[in-house]
């Protein structure tokens, strides 16, 4: 199973403190354990391309730009 890094880590607020989330693996279990609105074509989009990063079918930075949206569009992201 590829757990391959993303050239950048994606730093997200999680309830009063902040993670930084260095993969596609990492961001499929913050997207499980810790999204605030698991609706949406973000949501759901970002979680496709996660998986199919892990699994090696994408390549991760398209899994990193589709978990970073994600982050946006819950405001998420930490600048």
């Amino acid at each position: 199973m590829p757990t391959k890094a993303w050239s950048q880590p994606i730093k997200i607020q999680i309830g009063f403190g902040s993670r930084r989330v260095e993969g596609p693996f990492q961001a499929l279990i913050h997207l499980a354990e810790h999204w605030p609105r698991r609706t949406g074509p973000r949501f759901v989009r970002a979680g496709i391309a996660c998986k199919a990063a892990v699994e090696g079918r994408i390549d991760a930075e398209d899994a990193r730009h589709e978990f970073l949206e994600a982050a946006k569009e819950v405001g998420l992201y930490l600048h």
